[in-house]
């Protein structure tokens, strides 16, 4: 969500090879903090794994249409997605964990549930899953926007556990970490083909983007839910800002 935008925004590179470069980055992130997240019981697996049949799906068909929209459509779709994750996250800005979650048929039958040990409230934290099929589509979606954009929209996997499944924030932000890497990988294959993974970017960004994900991995797990969102929430806004006014034509600082 945010590499490509950066990329294109201060670095003048065209979208689709920011777009490859990102693609690539995201498995490194995904691979480099898959590790850390397992091990500190954030990343929930099963729902991953569940969760990912739909998202793999989008981002192979996202990943098809990719050539066939403008630079500027594609900046507008960008915006517009940076958009509502910003109005989305400000909603739930101070909740720092889910209250009454209904539960789920869904999942019940597929034990979509766990449980973390949480470092600043010094307790354990027994979650589960709730609206698993509004969940699932927009899981579609978002693989969709990963494919179409060459983005791991791990903000969007993000917000949809956080929003509709009403997963813990860090829960929910472990686990699409954990998606994002094979959501990247099914459509990676796709942007290489067309010609749009340059070695000589993707490479030094992979590699920028696997040490941050490793030290924000070491962070993640000492921070409040409430503090994730505080800090995320003005990068998205000035980046959806940012983007809309390029896609229309328009100049911003």
């Amino acid at each position: 969500m945010l590499l490509v935008p950066i990329l294109t925004m201060f670095f003048s590179v065209d979208i689709h090879y920011a777009m490859g470069a990102s693609i690539v980055s995201v498995i490194a992130t995904s691979s480099g903090a898959a590790a850390a997240y397992l091990k500190s019981g954030l990343s929930n697996v099963r729902i991953g794994l569940f969760l990912v049949m739909a998202t793999t799906v989008g981002a192979i068909t996202g990943a098809s249409l990719a050539g066939l929209v403008s630079v500027r459509g594609l900046e507008f779709i960008l915006a517009c997605a940076l958009g509502h994750a910003a109005i989305t996250m400000a909603r739930q800005l101070n909740v720092e964990l889910p209250g009454d979650v209904p539960d789920n048929r869904w999942a019940k039958r597929y034990s979509l549930e766990g449980v973390y040990y949480d470092v600043p409230l010094g307790r354990d934290v027994r979650y589960h899953a709730t609206h698993v099929g509004r969940g699932f589509a927009a899981m579609f979606g978002a693989g969709m926007l990963s494919g179409l954009l060459g983005i791991g929209s791990g903000a969007l996997k993000v917000l949809a556990m956080d929003h509709f499944m009403r997963l813990p924030m860090k829960v929910s932000t472990a686990t699409s970490n954990f998606m994002i890497g094979i959501t990247a990988a099914a459509s990676a294959a796709v942007y290489f083909r067309h010609g749009d993974i340059h070695p000589i970017l993707a490479s030094p960004v992979a590699v920028g983007v696997l040490i941050g994900a490793h030290l924000g991995t070491r962070i993640l797990s000492r921070l409040r839910n409430v503090t994730v969102r505080r800090a995320f929430l003005p990068v998205l806004l000035y980046l959806a800002v940012s983007l809309l006014f390029r896609s229309l034509g328009w100049k911003f600082l």
